[in-house]
């Protein structure tokens, strides 16, 4: 992984993003970078993303809205 620029969030490996899936229901993850977040829809979660590791706990998700 590279250093990010100052103001910059660190980038996730893509080939990690290729084999994550959501731990509740097994489906494949959305990589939203802006909001630094992994998106399960099956399961209305998003799994954060800190210092370029996946927190992939469900107690760390937040729950997804109706309008996401």
């Amino acid at each position: 992984m590279t250093e990010p620029a100052a103001g910059e969030s660190p980038k996730v490996d893509p080939k990690l993003l290729e084999i994550l899936v959501c731990p509740v229901t097994r489906q494949p993850l959305k990589y939203d970078a802006a909001a630094q977040e992994l998106i399960s829809e099956a399961a209305g979660l998003a799994y954060p993303i800190r210092d370029g590791i996946p927190i992939m706990l469900q107690d760390e998700a937040r729950a997804l809205s109706v309008e996401e």
